[in-house]
């Protein structure tokens, strides 16, 4: 459905490879189905193990075809990305205005919130 389970908002000088064990991390005790996470290919390495030793969770890494050329839609990831566009109409979303990343982290969540209130209305 592409709605979020987790955020963790950190510093632009890490790599969000290295800083997913946090958002993984808050996933534990929370979702007692989860089973699978799909990630695209900068998460590939000591995360995927790491994650299946720790939480028995499985990462799935979505790559897109080498031999592709132009723009091509890949299974399941297109749910991240519409989840990102979803946030392009929150204008606190739409530039870095925070000064803190706890308050982005609080209004990325408080705009999931309102978007799903809005789908129950529906």
């Amino acid at each position: 459905m592409g709605l979020l389970l987790a955020v963790v908002v950190h510093a632009a000088n890490e790599h969000d490879s290295k800083v997913a064990t946090m958002v993984i991390a808050e996933l534990r005790g929370k979702f007692a189905r989860l089973v699978k996470i799909i990630a695209d290919g900068g998460y590939r390495g000591e995360l995927i193990e790491n994650t299946r030793k720790i939480y028995g969770w499985i990462v799935e890494v979505v790559l897109r075809s080498d031999s592709s050329v132009k723009f091509q839609v890949l299974p399941i990831r297109w749910l991240v990305e519409r989840t990102f566009a979803w946030f392009e109409s929150y204008r606190r979303l739409s530039k870095d205005f925070e000064y803190h990343a706890e308050t982005s982290q609080t209004m990325t969540q408080l705009a999931m919130i309102k978007l799903m209130f809005n789908r129950i209305k529906k």
